[in-house]
């Protein structure tokens, strides 16, 4: 399984575990494994963590929990109560712990301790939503979100490689038939 790390946040990446929203939605953590999976990639752990069914579940409930405060912000409307509540009820959580070893660290956690990290990370980002540039990708098809710190503040897609090549691509293509 492939994950992208595209967003400029842990919680914003979680949140592209669910791939286009709406429409035909492509959900990457099909199974418990998947989740220890990701949070390997992610950098939180170096051995996948023992991940339960309802595990999974509540950290599906926890990333769309994060998905609504974060468009709840980005609309400038109200914050869900039952959305702070699940993110609080993970942020106090451990976060995993490391090993000094003679070739490098070994990070371990449990499922609630990855959980804990990514509540963690979207407080942090919403503490700082004014102060940064969150937009949603320009592509009509991706609803990934992401932080622009591009120098001029005007990035349109979450990723040059998988969204914008392909509008740039089928814009060339357009003006190509119509020139």
């Amino acid at each position: 399984m492939s994950f992208a790390f595209v967003s400029g946040n842990l919680a914003l990446d979680f949140l592209g575990t669910l791939k286009w929203r709406g429409g035909d939605d492509e959900e990457l953590l099909t199974g418990p494994r998947d989740v220890g999976a990701w949070a390997v990639a992610a950098g939180l752990v170096t051995e996948q963590p023992e991940v339960t069914a309802a595990q999974l579940t509540a950290l599906v409930d926890l990333r769309e929990s994060v998905y609504r405060l974060v468009r709840a912000t980005l609309a400038g409307s109200g914050r869900p109560e039952d959305d702070l509540l699940r993110v609080n009820s993970y942020a106090d959580a451990p976060a995993p712990s490391f090993t000094l070893t003679e070739t490098g660290v070994r990070r371990h956690g449990t499922a609630r301790a990855v959980g804990g990290e990514i509540a963690r990370a979207a407080a942090a980002l919403l503490e700082r939503a004014d102060e940064l540039v969150i937009r949603e990708c320009g592509r009509a098809e991706c609803t990934r979100i992401f932080i622009d710190r591009s120098r001029t503040g005007n990035r349109r897609w979450c990723d040059m490689e998988e969204c914008g090549n392909r509008i740039k691509a089928a814009q060339y293509r357009a003006r190509r038939r119509s020139g």
